[in-house]
């Protein structure tokens, strides 16, 4: 990472963008520690929100003891809760996502930082995992803009690494954090054994999920013809076609098929769904579809 220039992951004038958005949950979360973020829930916070008849039980200490002089009634001060957001950004980096111009896991990787840096600003706890995690290895927590290097030298770091499930390594993810917050899970989602079983375990979970399903320029407009020989990047599997304009129109509308089954699944399971190419701009997502759909503001 070349630091007098910031990264290649973000340049100068995109963190500048950045610093101006925030992270939001759909979601009402309590958080281990406080944060920059006013919660829905009333808390016991310094900035006054309302007022609420007291009840038998209630801590007196809150009573306002100006208004029962004036109207000889008992009522509770009530004040902004202020908490801190989760936000875990799941990256696969299996081999198929090492793949495309720009491959799909840079693209993971440079979408995962942006998010990671807005969160990092609003003073929320940011968490990069990677899917293929062993269970019992834990991933570095990020908070605070001074976290910045480290989860952008962490970042760079990450390489396609050996080929796990899917439901395997977000069961894995599961299992090492328990805690609730914003997921975003950044994957081709193209696994033989399929998706849904591994999608199910984020939508078990008390979490606000976001999956973004990356797909390079080459998968949808594969420019390869006659006769080739195939070998899966995964599991080395080999397949000998010849490739004509019919076996490509039957592709696409394969994978189109593919892609409107994953939409309909999430839909139905109460996640988000974005479909990005790798090569599209990271502003273009956040500053149009995310936005759109709450992710950040």
């Amino acid at each position: 990472m070349d630091r007098t220039g910031l990264s290649t992951l973000l340049s100068p004038e995109l963190l500048a963008r950045l610093e101006k958005m925030e992270l939001v949950s759909r979601k009402v979360f309590r958080g281990r520690m406080k944060g920059e973020r006013r919660s829905p829930r009333k808390g016991q916070s310094v900035e006054f929100a309302d007022f609420r008849n007291y009840v038998p039980g209630d801590d007196l200490r809150f009573v306002d003891w100006n208004t029962y002089a004036r109207l000889e009634r008992l009522f509770l001060k009530m004040f902004l809760e202020e908490e801190d957001l989760h936000f875990y950004a799941l990256i696969d980096a299996s081999a198929s996502m090492d793949y495309g111009e720009p491959t799909k896991l840079r693209f993971a990787v440079q979408l995962a930082a942006a998010l990671g840096f807005i969160g990092l600003v609003r003073g929320d706890r940011v968490k990069i995992e990677t899917i293929g995690q062993p269970a019992k290895q834990a991933a570095p927590v990020f908070r605070g803009r001074r976290s910045l290097w480290r989860m952008l030298d962490h970042l760079d770091s990450l390489k396609p690494g050996p080929s796990v499930s899917l439901a395997e390594g977000i069961k894995s993810f599961c299992i090492r954090n328990s805690g609730k917050g914003i997921v975003v899970l950044l994957s081709d989602l193209m696994d033989k054994a399929g998706y849904e079983s591994a999608l199910r375990y984020l939508a078990a979970r008390d979490m606000d999920v976001y999956v973004i399903q990356i797909l390079s320029p080459e998968e949808f407009e594969p420019d390869v013809q006659g006769d080739l020989r195939l070998v899966d990047c995964e599991d080395a599997d080999v397949a000998e076609v010849t490739v004509t304009g019919p076996l490509l129109k039957r592709y696409k509308e394969t994978l189109a098929a593919f892609v409107a089954s994953a939409r309909d699944f999430c839909a139905r399971h109460g996640m988000s769904y974005l479909l990005a190419r790798s090569e599209t701009p990271v502003e273009q997502l956040l500053t149009g579809y995310l936005s759109t759909r709450g992710l950040v503001r």
